[in-house]
């Protein structure tokens, strides 16, 4: 991929909507997968009184939207500014209680989880069917959208393109004594998590450009190093974390 064409994925525009200002992707096509769209606000028509304890509006009782959810509240149930990275604002906005919460959890996956992803780790990856596995470092691109796996050969996946993911992992879940694979699929609730488990690879089925039907992507951790086998561990664990936020995104 050439320079030029990295720096138009990667090119950025500050625009400024009624909710505040954002930083969001100069084309829209190039825009991150773990992105959620503005809401409508309710018109303030539609609401005389807050939508969460009732009260009603007034000269000293004003409005606010959420701008999350995009629901009209008191200042008192909607008084807590806080980051909302998926919609790209610069500033923290004003949430409801609910929608605030929310984004407090969703903030570790930006403070933690994405600069995992963003730095990569090292796998056994195999193609399709192939018996022959091949040592590739895999990371997530600046823009969030493409995985991209550089080795003897190089290829990327647009994250849009992917239909299955599957996390694998083995050790002892809980009231079990044998060790299971549990697999966690985009497009449906993931498994529940506990015990003592670890994760140990990553499958996935994409649609190709050019191809038909879907490929299909094993990503496994190797043994060879305990700090690369510790680093790829926390790669997947991270990718687990990035699926939910997939389907909850998807499902909206």
């Amino acid at each position: 991929m050439s320079s030029e064409v990295a720096a138009r994925r990667d090119a950025k525009k500050l625009v400024r909507s009624p909710s505040g200002l954002r930083m969001v992707p100069e084309h829209r096509a190039f825009g991150s997968p773990f992105g959620l769209e503005e809401p409508q606000w309710v018109p303030d028509k539609e609401c005389p009184r807050c939508m969460q304890c009732d009260a009603k509006f007034d000269f000293l009782t004003r409005k606010h939207h959420c701008r999350r959810c995009g629901k009209c509240f008191c200042d008192k149930c909607c008084g807590q500014k806080v980051p909302l990275r998926r919609m790209c604002f610069v500033d923290p906005v004003r949430q409801c209680a609910e929608c605030a919460l929310v984004s407090h959890k969703e903030a570790e996956f930006y403070d933690k989880q994405l600069k995992v992803l963003l730095s990569g780790a090292t796998f056994l990856v195999t193609f399709g069917n192939s018996e022959k596995p091949e040592t590739m470092v895999c990371r997530l691109s600046n823009n969030q959208r493409y995985l991209l796996l550089d080795g003897d050969s190089r290829h990327e996946i647009d994250i849009a393109h992917i239909s299955t993911v599957q996390i694998l992992t083995e050790g002892f879940p809980p009231g079990e004594k044998d060790t299971h694979t549990y697999t966690s699929l985009l497009g449906s609730q993931p498994a529940s998590e506990g015990g003592n488990t670890r994760a140990t690879g990553m499958s996935l089925r994409f649609a190709a450009p050019g191809a038909e039907g879907l490929t299909q992507l094993k990503l496994t951790a190797g043994e060879d190093a305990h700090a690369s086998r510790r680093q790829s561990t926390a790669w997947l664990a991270a990718m687990h974390k990035a699926t939910k936020l997939l389907y909850e995104s998807r499902d909206q």
